[in-house]
């Protein structure tokens, strides 16, 4: 049995003052991708994210029959869609731990006639996709399982004839997301109607954004037979790992700039930011870039983060350093994401000292001090990018398995440590 690798997080010396510029959004890259393959001719994406969620997306629309050309060094893909083009022969697609790519390339691959294979790693397995299998097969899919019921492996045959559909919307958003970018090639277009309410709301505006670049404006859940248009996209930063700075900036008292991102960012996370502002950090705002100043005194907040999940964990990693207890709801979906992370956060926290109170919708967080403590990772890129926070204000703090980062930060670490040198 090989050993477990491990990397140790030094505490900040001094308060840092920095300016940095995270890699590309990675709900971006993955939407604006498949776009791209849909549309009929060359599109360029500038500030494309370069990670193992992007690339599984990358080899899935090539399977699909688009050319990629990607240059890791400059962050730039070049994309050449096909269209409504599509192979007759039976295709696999391993979407490999990339839940975006796995539920937006289902839709995609029942455009055509071909079957199509959709499958993962373990993890991914374990994810639900029973509300986008029943929506695809009211659109006249045929679906067949592998495995066990409504989870991947699972194959797919069209066409999606397209027309109206219900869709469950409380387990996650990628799966409306998924259908309205395969609906423009649906010869009868999309009509979604919610059956349940839709978590995650700004990734759908998010990707209605992103369509409406390619030429396809909807009409709210609504979308009418067309063609994407070939386009130069500009990707900004991704304010899920931007978070983590912002964090830092506040735990430590620090300084911290995004470049790149600004309030009027596509992506929903830059919220998080209000949430810092109203624990007590200040925030700077401007049309390019997000300052947020730590001020030595961070205080409990009750939030609901419904529409900014991927931050929640973030969230308890600041509120361990606050005076009061902060309460967080309406994120009982992230139980099902890539590790339980409700449970799984106030497992670690509690080995650290830290009291995490748990129910059915999220965590109270008591603030504490924490303990050196070697951290479980659970395969979870955001377990170990949160819980690597605690270690820039407490001593003692290791975390297993640090390459789990490289689905989407690979150089999450080094930017990290890069704080010590300001």
């Amino acid at each position: 049995m090989s050993a477990v690798e491990v990397t140790r997080i030094e505490p900040l010396r001094e308060a840092p003052v920095v300016t940095l510029r995270p890699p590309g959004s990675k709900s971006i890259t993955n939407r604006a991708l498949l776009c791209a393959s849909l549309a009929e001719g060359s599109s360029t994406l500038r500030g494309a994210l370069f990670a193992q969620d992007t690339r599984a997306m990358m080899d899935a629309v090539s399977a699909l029959g688009a050319r990629l050309r990607a240059d890791q060094e400059t962050r730039t893909v070049e994309v050449l869609g096909s269209g409504r083009r599509r192979s007759a022969q039976p295709l696999r697609i391993d979407a490999r731990q990339s839940g975006t790519t796995s539920r937006f390339i289902l839709p995609a691959a029942a455009l055509g006639t071909a079957r199509v294979t959709v499958d993962g790693a373990p993890q991914l397995r374990a994810r639900p996709f029973a509300p986008l299998i029943e929506a695809l097969e009211q659109l006249g899919v045929r679906v067949e399982f592998l495995a066990e019921p409504g989870c991947l492996p699972v194959a797919v045959c069209g066409p999606a004839r397209g027309g109206e559909v219900r869709l469950a919307g409380h387990i996650s958003s990628q799966f409306l997301s998924g259908l309205l970018m395969a609906a423009p090639l649906m010869d009868r277009g999309l009509r979604v109607e919610l059956a349940s309410p839709l978590v995650s709301v700004p990734y759908v505006t998010m990707t209605l954004a992103v369509m409406e670049a390619f030429g396809v404006a909807a009409d709210g859940l609504a979308v009418e037979p067309s063609s994407y248009v070939p386009t130069e996209l500009e990707i900004e930063p991704d304010a899920s790992a931007a978070a983590y700075f912002f964090a830092a900036a506040a735990i430590s008292g620090g300084r911290i700039t995004v470049e790149g991102l600004g309030a009027d960012s596509l992506q929903g996370d830059v919220a998080f930011v209000d949430v810092l502002e109203r624990m007590g950090a200040r925030v700077e705002r401007q049309a390019d870039a997000i300052t947020v100043c730590g001020t030595g005194t961070l205080h409990g907040v009750e939030v609901d983060m419904a529409d900014i999940s991927d931050t929640a964990q973030t969230l308890a990693a600041v509120a361990v350093f606050a005076d009061t207890p902060t309460r967080v709801d309406g994120i009982g979906f992230i139980r099902g994401k890539e590790s339980d992370r409700i449970g799984a956060l106030a497992t670690e926290l509690a080995r650290a000292g830290i009291d995490v109170a748990t129910d059915e919708d999220g965590f109270t967080v008591t603030p504490g001090t924490v303990r050196p403590t070697r951290f479980r990772t659970y395969d979870d890129h955001r377990m170990a990018m949160s819980l690597a926070l605690l270690g820039l204000r407490a001593p003692g703090i290791e975390i297993e398995d640090p390459a789990c980062v490289a689905k989407t930060y690979p150089d999450f670490f080094a930017d990290l440590a890069s704080l010590h040198e300001s």
